[in-house]
């Protein structure tokens, strides 16, 4: 268990650490800006929720290995012909935007509440839904506030809310379906919501005029 895991939140790593280096890569950021987008993308939600749940010093300063792997991510984007690749089809780098904040999107949420439950046993399912969200969006809100951009969580598609939506799920059915069943029911709605909402163009109503 503990080794799937690890390869779930590795996955998930190298997925938001994308995401936030392809940002940098479309900002015109040197590699040193690349690198700190993605670093922050991959890992600023679990440092926060770290921090709230009182789980010092964080996971990521704990063991270098999800820091690793976001940097090695970052620097693969960046190689000229990578990069060539992404900039050249815009189709193909919103496609390639779009499935690394799913997945990540999906994976984090469901990863912060399993270490919520770690942490607080007796968790509140408020608590849990609360942390899997922070996780969630956490770092993809920092690299949108780093690349000066209005966070992406408020503009495109259903995005927090599906992370809402899958950490709901998750919670309530970690007693019943156990920590995998639930999980993978969490993760796969958020994946599973997003996906619609990009297909149907579905958006939460706005502020007119």
């Amino acid at each position: 268990m503990d080794t799937f895991i690890l390869i779930f939140e590795l996955v998930g790593t190298v997925a938001f650490a994308a995401s936030g280096a392809m940002t940098g890569i479309k900002k015109n950021m040197d590699i040193f800006g690349v690198c700190i987008l993605a670093l922050t993308t991959a890992v600023g939600g679990g440092v926060i929720r770290d921090l709230i749940l009182g789980n010092t010093p964080p996971a990521t300063f704990r063991d270098p290995i999800y820091a690793t792997v976001a940097l090695a991510a970052a620097l693969v984007l960046f190689f000229s012909r990578v990069r060539r690749l992404l900039m050249h089809n815009t189709v193909l780098f919103d496609k390639a935007m779009f499935w690394m904040d799913t997945a990540g999107l999906g994976i984090f949420t469901v990863v912060g509440i399993r270490t919520a439950y770690a942490h607080v046993p007796q968790a509140t399912v408020f608590l849990l839904v609360f942390v899997g969200v922070i996780t969630g969006v956490g770092g993809g809100l920092l690299r949108d506030m780093m690349a000066g951009d209005t966070p992406y969580i408020f503009v495109k598609h259903v995005y927090a809310s599906a992370s809402l939506a899958g950490a709901l799920v998750c919670g309530l059915l970690w007693h019943y379906a156990g920590e995998m069943g639930s999980m993978l029911a969490g993760g796969g709605l958020v994946i599973l919501i997003r996906v619609l909402s990009a297909h149907y163009r579905w958006n939460l109503p706005k502020a007119h005029e």
